[in-house]
């Protein structure tokens, strides 16, 4: 009689000679979990875990989520893992990126689809691990080996789910001044492996070690407050100013990339600015910070728009920020951040070089967004028609924006969410941070947290690097966030506006700026040690025998 069929576990591990493991059946609190439960209880972890993030932003779900996938993955066979690890990935991800299926159904689709069976494949080692005396340690190195590969692979990576994303309200915060967003999701992911161990714990011992477990985890997110940085003081001060000129919010992709006046809005902006200054009702800024996308050509060589340009920033008295798009080599534009001078300055200086002036551009840019992978094959599928070249990625060394006391460091967009990214500008000096952003694309129809989300990310990489950090966007969500992470003033979406703040500037390096990648190295190498001693060295012999058509034996 087969023991699997009459025990409804099918799908428990097996042996080297293809009989039943000794591993005991799947059970809960004692109790047992069947394959079709444990893929419902898998797909439900993916779902309480999507509802940390923005929009919802109910952040105290990371810490359940990825508890009911050890749960169902807990005397399984990789086969069956994969399927769990697909159907968590896929009511992650699909809720999570909703916001583009504004730019096409098949973008969407693809990307979720292909998030999730990645998750899955990364999911095959887990029932060996749990299978471990040591599995908790090995469960947390996972964890966060996951998350870096993902960050990396395919096509550069995509951090969106990252559990210290969905953080940024949370007491653990301080953590990410740490040891990055790394450290900060495995502050986090040692509450639920601690929980997922006292479901799964058999014996008094076991409970006892699970229970200080979370007792331990606890405290450390509890202690995260302690952790971050001041939010005044420790340095000069400087009034910086982020204009939101808005876009029209198009029925769609292809009236969105007609219009023409996108300029001509922030300049509008820009000169209500000045006129507020003169008026006395805001304070003359220091610097004027402008989104990604305010020019769709080249401002430096196309005649009206470096007219009006340079009408808005004589105009405001203060060098601009411009996110321009930039000739590039052959047919291939930058995406860059443009520092624009007066030609003098508000208290009557003359600058010595007005106008255009150095340029940060894109390094990491979006796939099927900013350039088309195999454009070949798939240019001329559906709204993919509608990015008819692909960008020059930026040169690998940043570029400082120098501009009084101020250092600014410049990360453009999608390059948010890439650890790497963000501190390559900071360490080199920088003291201010800003992050331009156009999210019109992805809010001009089914508005599902993409602005939100991009927010948080700004506010952990404050934390991250103790400092003040603008985000500035064409249509919102643009925000003034404190080194602490503290959002002190917001915008809308869809309406133009503008912001201005007294922001302290910052010297110095994070202990997370200094460690850099290596506590994630570090974990990625202990995960890969707990993957290969689950490996049966004994069956792969066999095969590999059998292969050859030598007697196994």
């Amino acid at each position: 009689m087969d023991t699997r069929a009459a025990t409804g576990h099918e799908d428990v591990a097996e042996s080297v000679d293809g009989g039943p493991a000794p591993d005991p059946v799947p059970t809960v609190f004692g109790r047992p979990l069947s394959r079709r439960w444990g893929r419902v209880v898998a797909a439900l972890g993916g779902l309480v875990l999507f509802a940390s993030f923005q929009p919802v932003g109910w952040w105290p779900l990371a810490f359940a989520g990825p508890v009911l996938l050890f749960v169902a993955l807990r005397g399984r066979r990789a086969k069956t893992a994969f399927t769990y690890g697909f159907a968590f990935g896929l009511t992650l991800f699909a809720p999570l990126i909703f916001w583009l299926s504004n730019l096409g159904w098949a973008p969407y689709i693809g990307l979720t689809v292909a998030e999730s069976a990645l998750f899955g494949l990364l999911t095959m080692p887990v029932p060996a691990l749990l299978r471990s005396r040591a599995w908790p340690l090995w469960a947390v190195a996972w964890w966060i080996a996951v998350e870096a590969i993902r960050g990396r692979e395919p096509l550069g990576g995509f951090p969106w789910g990252r559990l210290a994303f969905s953080q940024a309200d949370s007491p653990a915060l301080g953590w990410a001044g740490v040891a990055g967003a790394p450290g900060l999701s495995l502050i986090v992911v040692l509450v639920p492996v601690a929980l997922a161990w006292l479901v799964l714990a058999d014996g008094a011992w076991g409970r006892r070690g699970a229970a200080a477990m979370l007792a331990g985890s606890v405290g450390l997110v509890a202690a995260g407050p302690l952790l971050l940085p001041a939010r005044t003081g420790g340095g000069p001060e400087v009034t910086v100013a982020a204009v939101q000129g808005n876009v029209p919010k198009a029925r769609n992709l292809e009236e969105q990339t007609r219009v023409k006046n996108v300029t001509q809005n922030h300049v509008n902006v820009t000169e209500q600015l000045a006129a507020d200054i003169k008026a006395g009702k805001v304070a003359q800024p220091d610097l004027v910070l402008w989104p990604e996308n305010a020019t769709d050509t080249d401002p430096r060589f196309e005649g009206e728009l470096r007219l009006m340009i340079d009408a808005a920033v004589n105009d405001v008295g203060a060098p601009v920020l411009v996110g321009a798009i930039l000739d590039g080599p052959g047919d291939r534009p930058y995406n860059a951040g443009l520092m624009w001078r007066p030609a003098t300055n508000a208290d009557g200086t003359p600058q010595a070089q007005p106008g255009p002036g150095e340029w940060y551009a894109k390094r990491h840019l979006v796939p099927f967004g900013e350039y088309i992978p195999m454009r070949d094959v798939i240019g001329g599928l559906g709204d993919l028609q509608l990015i008819p070249r692909d960008f020059q990625p930026g040169p690998d060394k940043p570029q400082l924006f120098h501009v009084g006391p101020i250092v600014l460091a410049d990360t453009i967009c999608y390059e948010v969410g890439y650890d790497g990214n963000v501190r390559s500008t900071v360490t080199p000096g920088a003291n201010l941070m800003v992050v331009q952003t156009n999210n019109a694309t992805y809010e001009r129809g089914i508005q599902a947290g993409q602005s939100q989300q991009q927010l948080d990310m700004s506010r952990i990489r404050a934390v991250e690097h103790n400092r003040a950090t603008v985000v500035v966007s064409t249509v919102g969500i643009s925000a003034i966030v404190a080194p602490d992470g503290t959002v002190l003033q917001k915008t809308g979406l869809w309406e133009p506006d503008y912001l201005v703040a007294k922001l302290p500037l910052r010297d110095g390096t994070t202990l997370a700026d200094r460690v850099g990648y290596w506590p994630e190295l570090a974990i990625c190498l202990i995960a890969g040690i707990g993957v290969l001693r689950t490996v049966r060295w004994d069956r792969v012999g066999a095969r590999v025998r059998r292969g050859r058509g030598t007697p196994v034996g």
